[in-house]
């Protein structure tokens, strides 16, 4: 496995395979891997030739008083992962190779709508530079193919937009998000929760499954489901941000014309921000069909 801490390390290594007629596959990360990181890998292994993955805690995607100097960097621990999952290339730069004329009047890259709902509205900012590092790593690593998780589906939707507004011409691949055996979402800041806060936190993915279950039972109040979720999750212990039922495609309220449902949620237990989602096609849901036609 080959590690470049520059751009130029970086390009020149991909160059050499792109003349071999290679498909580069590119996974981006912020380190501290789990399992979820990992099926990322192998997903961009089973459609690329060649893969590279980045480990870069991106500072401009954090707010003021958010966890950037206390985000897990477990860097050893990751390369020897990564290098077991046969990656072929870790691409690992610095702040300063990233931006090296400072995060002030750095070029933003800014998705509207899209990035202003849900996450967007409790973390302004935040989806600015997530947007803002993808594009100038794809710049770098001028992938065939990219692959991301949908725990955080808006990101992935998002970055999904971005490539085809911007015609980047870059195949975005999202990967089902990986779970422990009790439910919870695997996550960096899993590590932040207190035993007793991991024995809650599993309740954040079933209240999305048991509203889920009731959309799919024709009930189709859905303010009414997202104000009984919220008051589920302050019952169990956690400090709601949102839960939305939206149009899959838009993020926006569900309509008549819509076809796929995301149901997400975020909420805080403890010092820890969790999130979660689940999506389906209303297709399979004949009855709730049946119900908005008569409405």
């Amino acid at each position: 496995m080959r590690t470049c801490t520059t751009v130029a390390q970086l390009q020149l290594t991909l160059d050499a395979q792109r003349a071999k007629g290679k498909k580069i596959a590119f996974v981006p990360t912020m380190g501290n891997l789990h399992e979820g990181h990992l099926s990322l890998v192998r997903k961009a292994k089973a459609l690329g030739d060649y893969v590279v993955v980045s480990i870069f805690v991106n500072p401009l995607q954090f707010g003021e008083g958010e966890d950037l100097d206390n985000y897990p960097r477990t860097l050893a621990a990751d390369k020897a992962q990564l290098f077991s999952e046969g990656t072929d290339a870790v691409f690992i730069p610095t702040v300063a190779e990233m931006y090296p004329r400072g995060m002030r009047t750095q070029t933003q890259v800014r998705v509207p709508e899209l990035s202003e709902t849900l996450c967007g509205s409790s973390r302004p900012g935040h989806f600015d530079g997530v947007t803002t590092v993808v594009t100038k790593l794809f710049n770098m690593v001028k992938p065939d193919i990219a692959v991301f998780g949908e725990k955080d589906f808006q990101q992935l939707s998002i970055i999904r937009k971005m490539v085809d507004d911007l015609c980047m011409g870059i195949e975005i691949v999202g990967v089902p998000t990986a779970r422990a055996s009790d439910g919870l979402a695997l996550s960096s800041r899993n590590g932040y929760l207190s035993d007793e806060n991991r024995a809650i936190a599993p309740e954040l993915h079933s209240v999305i499954n048991d509203c889920k279950a009731a959309i799919g039972s024709g009930f189709d109040n859905f303010l009414q489901l997202e104000s009984h979720a919220r008051l589920r999750l302050l019952a169990a212990g956690f400090e709601p941000d949102y839960f939305a039922i939206r149009d899959a495609r838009t993020l926006s309220n569900v309509t008549d014309q819509t076809e796929e449902i995301a149901i997400l949620a975020a909420a805080r237990l403890g010092p820890t921000r969790l999130i979660d989602n689940t999506r389906f096609n209303l297709a399979t849901h004949s009855e709730w069909r049946l119900l908005a036609a008569q409405d």
